[in-house]
C-alpha cells in the first residue's frame, strides 16, 4: 500500500543542515582570523605586554576566538540533522555535546584573557603602578582557570575524534572527512607552546576542517533537498491517480 502522507518538515527539511554549514564555515573563519589578528610581542616584558594586550586587535582576536567557539557546537547540530536516521546518530549527538562542554568550560578562560588583561594593561599603560606580569600570571595560570581551560581544551579534542568516528561510521558524508577536524582539535593545546607563525598555521588547518565539513554539509543538504521535490512530486502524483484506480476497480467489480 503507497504512503501519500508527506514527510515530515521537522525530520526531513534540509534548512538546518544548512544553517549548521554556515556556522561551522564562519567558525572556521574565526578560528583563523583569532591568531591571525593577536599581537604578538613579547609578553614577557612590560612593554611587550602592555603593547599587545592594552590594543584593540587584542581584543578583537579574543573575540574571535569566543565566537569561534561558540559557532562550531551550534554548526554540529546540521551534521547531527543530517545523520538522524543512521546508525551512527547517537555517537554523533554524543560527541556534540562533549565539543559544547568543552567550549562552554573555554570560553570563560578567553574572557579573561580579553577583556581582564586589556583592561589591566590599559591602567599601566596611563601610568598605573600595577605589577602586570604578576597579574597576567596570576590570572592565566590560577588553579581554576587552568584547569577548567585545560579540561575544556581536552574535551574539545575528544569530541573532534568521535565527530570522525561517527561520520566514518554513518558514511553519508565521506568517510574521512572528519579526519582533520579531529586532528586540528587534537592539536588545540600543544599549539599554545608554538611560536606565532605556528599558531596561525594552526588557525588555518582548523579553519580548512571546518570550512571543509560545512562544504560538505552544504552539498549534502543539497541533495536532501533534491530527494524531497522527488518524493513530493511522486506523493501527488499517487494522490492524483489514487481516485482514478479506485473507481477502475470498482467498475471491474
Amino acid at each position: 500500500m503507497t504512503n501519500t502522507q508527506p514527510a515530515s518538515p521537522t525530520m526531513e527539511s534540509p534548512v538546518l543542515v544548512r544553517l549548521g554549514a554556515l556556522a561551522l564555515a564562519f567558525s572556521g573563519l574565526s578560528f583563523l582570523l583569532y591568531p591571525v589578528v593577536r599581537p604578538w610581542h613579547d609578553e614577557s616584558t612590560i612593554g611587550g605586554a602592555v603593547t599587545s594586550m592594552s590594543s584593540d586587535a587584542w581584543v578583537a582576536a579574543h573575540l574571535f576566538a569566543i565566537f569561534a567557539l561558540i559557532l562550531m557546537p551550534l554548526g554540529l547540530l546540521g551534521l547531527c540533522r543530517l545523520v538522524v536516521r543512521s546508525r551512527g546518530f547517537g555517537l554523533t549527538v554524543a560527541a556534540t555535546v562533549i565539543i559544547w562542554f568543552g567550549a562552554g568550560l573555554s570560553l570563560p578562560y578567553y574572557g579573561a584573557e580579553d577583556f581582564a588583561l586589556h583592561a589591566l594593561a590599559r591602567q599601566v599603560g596611563f601610568g598605573s603602578p600595577l605589577d602586570l606580569l604578576s597579574l597576567v600570571k596570576a590570572i592565566r595560570f590560577g588553579a581554576a582557570a587552568a584547569t577548567t581551560f585545560a579540561a575544556g581544551l581536552v574535551l574539545l579534542g575528544v569530541g573532534g575524534v568521535l565527530i570522525a568516528i561517527s561520520i566514518w561510521r554513518t558514511a553519508i558524508l565521506p568517510r574521512l572527512s572528519g579526519m582533520p577536524l579531529a586532528i586540528a582539535l587534537a592539536l588545540l593545546i600543544p599549539q599554545f607552546y608554538l611560536p606565532a607563525w605556528a599558531r596561525i598555521a594552526h588557525g588555518m588547518q582548523v579553519a580548512l576542517a571546518l570550512i571543509l565539513l560545512a562544504a560538505l554539509l552544504w552539498t549534502a543538504a543539497r541533495g536532501t533537498a533534491a530527494g524531497l521535490a522527488n518524493v513530493s512530486s511522486t506523493t501527488t502524483l499517487t494522490s492524483v491517480e489514487s481516485p482514478s484506480m479506485t473507481i477502475s476497480v470498482q467498475e471491474a467489480q
